[in-house]
């Protein structure tokens, strides 16, 4: 079976589901999470996106970003992908959601109502290889600054979320 987003109008009203990939080529509004996991420090967990990835491969992004299951709840999606992509899991926090549309260069088109959820983490992670190809600790001031020194290494939806809701994390 394909992997399935749940499609979403403009309030986050499911309306249908649609196969991944094809929701991502014809831009249709569909459900999404991005997970930020801090540690005590307050140092943010950033991922680089392993090169295979559909699009934006091998750029840094926030510690989790996905897709709720269209046959569970969004409470389980969540710790389910923590889990699979970044090997530990954590008690996760609903800061707010939000709508954004990106366009890539290989014709795919991110329109997602995107929930954020806020975790703590002390440890290092055990990345899955298949899905994430590195990852670092960053201070939230070093991330701002290399954002705007080095825009290129970041996913557009990271850039969107500091740039409009920076103050939410704050």
């Amino acid at each position: 079976m394909l992997d399935q987003v749940i499609l979403v109008d403009s309030q986050d009203k499911a309306i249908g589901t649609a196969e991944k990939l094809k929701a991502h080529e014809e831009g249709k509004l569909h459900r999404a999470f991005s997970i930020f996991v801090f540690n005590s420090k307050n140092e943010l967990l950033l991922q680089q996106r392993a090169k295979s990835k559909y699009h934006s491969g091998g750029l840094w992004t926030n510690t989790c970003c996905s897709h709720p299951n269209p046959i569970e709840p969004i409470e389980k999606t969540i710790h389910d992908r923590l889990q699979f992509e970044m090997g530990f899991d954590s008690e996760l926090k609903h800061l707010f959601a939000f709508e954004y549309r990106a366009e890539f260069e290989n014709g795919l088109i991110e329109h997602e109502y995107d929930h954020v959820f806020l975790g703590n983490y002390e440890n290092n992670p055990n990345p899955n290889p298949d899905e994430v190809e590195d990852y670092k600790w960053i201070s939230w001031s070093d991330l701002q600054t290399d954002l705007k020194q080095n825009p290129s290494k970041y996913t557009a939806w990271l850039h969107i979320l500091m740039d409009r809701y920076f103050d939410k994390f704050m």
